[in-house]
C-alpha cells in the first residue's frame, strides 16, 4: 500500500541519548523537521506535545517568509 502524505501528518521519532531523549518531529506534508532534547525521566507525552508545538510554529514561520517572499524580485537581492 503506497499513499503520499496527509495534510497534518506528523511523524515523531525518539532517540535515548544518555541521560537525555533526542526527540525529532517531521510534518509529513511540508519535510519541515525540528529537534529537540529533554530529559530521559520526562514523559513521552510530553516530550511529544513539545516537539509537535514547536514544529507548528516553525511551519507557521516557513509559510510566512514564502508568502512575503511570493511578491519579491527575484533579481534583486
Amino acid at each position: 500500500m503506497n499513499r503520499g502524505p496527509r495534510a497534518g501528518e506528523i511523524y515523531i521519532e525518539f532517540r535515548p541519548m544518555g541521560k537525555q531523549v533526542q526527540v525529532t518531529a517531521i510534518d509529513a506534508a511540508t519535510g519541515v523537521e525540528v529537534s529537540m532534547f529533554g530529559p530521559s525521566s520526562a514523559l513521552q507525552s510530553d516530550l511529544q506535545k513539545l516537539a509537535v508545538r514547536k514544529l507548528k510554529r516553525r511551519v507557521e514561520q516557513v509559510r510566512a517568509a514564502e508568502i512575503a517572499n511570493k511578491d519579491r524580485d527575484p533579481t534583486l537581492y
